[in-house]
């Protein structure tokens, strides 16, 4: 039952948009308090995350309508430039699985995008399993007091700023007329 709440936990963070704690770190201390499965962990972590992840991406893409359709234009001819061709995909999607960015932007600016989600979310559970399992397996040689590190840490105003960044810049990528911008420099 515990690694289904761990489960309901991690999807549930993965749903907001903003703000919420990383999710390796959540993993880490049901780890450390609750002795769980490293394997089981990372597994159940990596697909609730992506899961979430989808669902937001999911969630902006049909909320696009409330945002000025200057910005949705500008966002969508973004995601075309991206994904029309398979070089800048495919390193997209490798950038993507691996970035240490707040990925919930990153889906955000993606569903408004209208890029494909699927291969994505693929890439986003890949990356995941693989910085999940480092981060679980290093508090595995880790005491139990790392847990009020971890607090600490994602309560920072560092962490809330890089949140706040990251909102604005979604902001700011909007507003960029990338069908202009892009058309003067072509692939």
């Amino acid at each position: 039952m515990t690694y289904v709440y761990v489960a309901a936990v991690v999807f549930g963070i993965n749903l907001l948009p903003a703000l919420g704690p990383p999710t390796w770190s959540v993993l880490v201390l049901f780890r450390l308090h609750e002795h769980l499965s490293a394997p089981a962990l990372v597994i159940i972590g990596a697909l609730a995350a992506g899961g979430g992840r989808l669902c937001l991406a999911l969630a902006t893409r049909h909320l696009r309508h409330w945002l000025p359709k200057r910005h949705v234009d500008n966002l969508r001819a973004a995601g075309e430039y991206l994904t029309g061709h398979r070089g800048r995909a495919a390193v997209g999607l490798g950038l993507f699985a691996l970035s240490p960015l707040p990925s919930a932007q990153l889906f955000e600016a993606a569903g408004v995008m209208d890029v494909p989600l699927l291969p994505l979310t693929g890439a986003f559970f890949g990356g995941r399993l693989i910085s999940y399992s480092l981060y679980i397996g290093a508090a595995g040689v880790a005491d139990a007091s790392l847990g009020g590190q971890l607090s600490k840490s994602i309560t920072s105003w560092q962490s809330i700023a890089l949140q706040v960044a990251m909102l604005i810049g979604i902001v700011l990528l909007a507003r960029v007329d990338w069908a202009k911008r892009l058309n003067r420099h072509p692939a």
